[in-house]
């Protein structure tokens, strides 16, 4: 789950959003994947934190005298006690977790109410993405997994490709509020396809969205922000989501 490999456009863009949620956020900080520790250096920049980290292994952090506790969430729980944390972060992790479910489940416990959590996950609704997905049956930056993967926490490790609808759907059904999503930069070779594809992804997605809500009826009040934003620009576009909520 190590966020060594991090991008700085997905690191800028998850300060960005923590400043959205709250730009004066202080208290006790948790960076879950902490990696090299480039995440914690620029939140320790910004805000009034006490940083926490945590990764499966202590030897990739570069910050002078910052601990590192050991945990594979593949395996493990979080190692803190309920409502501890003002802030949670967690880039480019949940892809790598067998339950990423159960995971944020424990982030949720470990959250202060009114704590807030950014994490950050590839993108696999982008243009690039789909088309890769239609042409060869995997995602983008999801490809064939080699047999007993020793490399679970490189990008050959990716096991878990998460759509942002059903990522939204676990937030909220754990008790998260105001859900919501934006990304890190647009994909060059996605606004490419998109001049191809907009017309023919508007008007199938529209007849597939009607098809849904007055036949399966499996849309409602509840779900329509997030099914609507599966095809929105950003969705369409973007290379990295990053997503935020709040504990209420």
């Amino acid at each position: 789950m190590t966020m060594g490999l991090s991008l700085p456009q997905t690191l800028r863009a998850t300060l960005n959003k923590i400043k959205e949620c709250n730009a004066a956020v202080s208290g006790n900080y948790l960076d879950i994947g902490s990696g090299h520790g480039e995440l914690i250096s620029e939140v320790i920049a910004e805000f009034k934190v006490e940083p926490h980290a945590c990764d499966y292994t202590d030897e990739l952090i570069q910050i002078p005298d910052q601990s590192v506790d050991i945990v594979d969430l593949n395996k493990q729980t979080l190692p803190y006690e309920d409502d501890y944390f003002d802030l949670v972060t967690s880039t480019e992790v949940i892809e790598h977790l067998e339950d990423y479910r159960g995971t944020l489940k424990d982030i949720y416990r470990v959250l202060k109410p009114g704590g807030i959590l950014v994490l950050s996950t590839p993108n696999i609704l982008n243009i690039k993405s789909r088309l890769r997905f239609l042409i060869f049956g995997f995602w983008n930056l999801f490809g064939p997994l080699h047999l007993k993967e020793s490399k679970k926490y490189s990008t050959g490790g990716h096991i878990n490709p998460i759509a942002y609808f059903y990522l939204a759907h676990s937030l909220s059904e754990i008790g998260f509020k105001k859900v919501n999503v934006s990304i890190d930069k647009k994909q060059t070779s996605s606004m490419i396809g998109l001049i191809f594809l907009w017309l023919p992804v508007k008007i199938f997605g529209a007849l597939a969205f009607r098809k849904e809500r007055i036949k399966y009826q499996t849309i409602d009040t509840t779900n329509e922000r997030f099914v609507r934003e599966m095809n929105s620009s950003k969705l369409l576009l973007g290379r990295t989501l990053i997503v935020a909520c709040i504990k209420p």
